[in-house]
């Protein structure tokens, strides 16, 4: 099974380009500017990464992003990212980018965009891999994050953006405050992917749906709790993005064998596998597919679908998606 999910072409949807980052990428940032509190030996940097709660995990986050302070910075990160997905066998990545801490750190609008246009020219040619991108509101940032990074996006967005995003904290961060950005944003051509029902209840997936028009949602894994909204999702195949090693890391699920991954596979729900933050989840996405197999008992084909579902609901172009399910077919006949 380990031999044959490597060989499993896939799409990542799910992957936050800071917390992407590998143990030895951030020591690399980390001795590089040694003024920013982050561990630079490798075991500390381990012990760093022990989350006490999802509070928690946002406040180390915020400090692993406070080292990406030049555009040379995010090039290392997303060309490590590249090398590790190619790794896993993932032929198209649509990233999490989140432009208000990159500008915050002092990297300007046009540099942040020339950098993302390099590393997605090298990471195709390098490794294979496809990146789209997502540019998420940092929920941190209250009511304010929503204008400027839409002012960012359609100012400055490079080629392959493909939707705006919604990540941060939950609570205390009601969907319907970024009604106006994602409006504005699905005006311009992006689809519309906020982050929900991870840390809060089926009222925030709902509130994604109904004021910010949520074509795919990060997380949902709430929706479990609601059985209406997991028909609604399912009858009109509104996908989840769901990590499940991240939701036991920062406590959002208590257990793995009590994830609802399964349930909502079962009731038609489209879902497609992520990573979240590998770097700080210690995890990959062959491991995410493996623990599939190994705690919820999916078989080949099963693993074959939840592949395909990723590359379906993914927006790639046609011609990628056609190509890379062609593959997994190949793959799973064999």
């Amino acid at each position: 099974m380990k031999d044959f999910v490597s060989a499993l072409p896939k799409a990542e949807l799910h992957v936050h380009l800071v917390g992407s980052a590998s143990i030895p990428t951030v020591l690399e940032l980390a001795r590089r500017h040694p003024d920013g509190g982050v561990p630079v030996e490798e075991q500390a940097l381990k012990d760093f990464y022990e989350f006490r709660d999802f509070a928690h995990f946002i406040d180390i986050y915020i400090k692993v992003n406070a080292l990406v302070r030049t555009g040379a910075d995010v090039l290392a990160l997303l060309l490590g990212l590249a090398r590790d997905q190619a790794r896993d066998n993932v032929r198209y990545s649509e990233v999490t980018v989140t432009p208000t801490s990159h500008l915050a750190m002092g990297i300007e609008p046009d540099e942040l965009t020339d950098t993302l246009d390099e590393a997605r020219r090298q990471a195709r040619a390098q490794y294979g891999v496809e990146f789209g991108w997502i540019f998420d509101i940092d929920g941190v940032l209250g009511k304010d994050g929503g204008p400027q990074t839409l002012d960012w996006v359609l100012k400055h967005r490079p080629e392959g953006t493909v939707a705006l995003g919604l990540g941060g904290p939950e609570v205390g961060v009601p969907r319907e405050w970024f009604r106006e950005q994602f409006a504005v944003a699905a005006d311009n051509g992006l689809r519309c992917v906020p982050h929900a029902g991870e840390t809060t209840g089926p009222a925030t997936i709902w509130a994604a749906i109904n004021e910010l028009h949520a074509e795919r949602i990060g997380h949902g894994t709430s929706a479990a709790r609601d059985p209406r909204l997991v028909s609604y999702l399912a009858d009109n195949q509104i996908p989840l993005e769901v990590n499940p090693t991240s939701n036991i890391r920062t406590k959002a699920v208590d257990a793995i064998e009590n994830h609802p991954l399964p349930e909502l596979v079962a009731a038609g729900v489209p879902v497609a596998i992520g990573t979240d933050d590998p770097g700080m989840f210690h995890t990959t996405l062959n491991q995410e597919y493996l623990l599939c197999h190994e705690v919820f008992g999916y078989d080949r084909d099963q693993l074959a679908d939840l592949a395909s579902t990723a590359v379906r609901v993914s927006y790639a172009p046609d011609e990628v998606k056609s190509a890379i399910l062609e593959e997994i077919s190949a793959v799973n006949r064999s």
